[in-house]
């Protein structure tokens, strides 16, 4: 693909991202998890938004696992085990301007089979 595609793309990711953060914020209860896709990894964190901290972040490069549906889903299962851990059982997911399909889909199934709500 040429440069002005992939400007383009980027800035259409940017334009759903800010739209759907507008609407979505998390708390200490009720944390936001921003998904971050890249080539190779997938990035995950748990965001209390009212102070500005990360609860929990994981990445896939620590777990050994590349952005593909299995990496996804094996990145799902230790995320939600560290949830568990800080007792948290529902989150509010933000896909961070991706399409909820693919890895991305495919990360949120796992969260949801892993017992966590959202």
């Amino acid at each position: 693909m040429n440069a002005r595609v992939l400007k383009s793309k980027l800035a259409n990711r940017l334009k759903r991202k800010k739209r759907v953060r507008s609407k979505i914020s998390g708390s200490a209860e009720l944390p936001r998890v921003s998904v971050f896709r890249s080539n190779r990894y997938l990035t995950v964190q748990a965001i209390d938004d009212t102070t500005g901290t990360t609860i929990v972040g994981m990445n896939s490069k620590a777990i050994n696992h590349r952005a593909n549906k299995e990496g996804a889903t094996a990145l799902a299962a230790e995320f939600a085990a560290k949830l568990k851990e800080k007792n948290i059982e529902q989150i509010v997911f933000d896909r961070n301007g991706y399409q909820y399909h693919g890895v991305i889909a495919a990360f949120g199934d796992a969260l949801r089979a892993n017992e966590i709500k959202f």
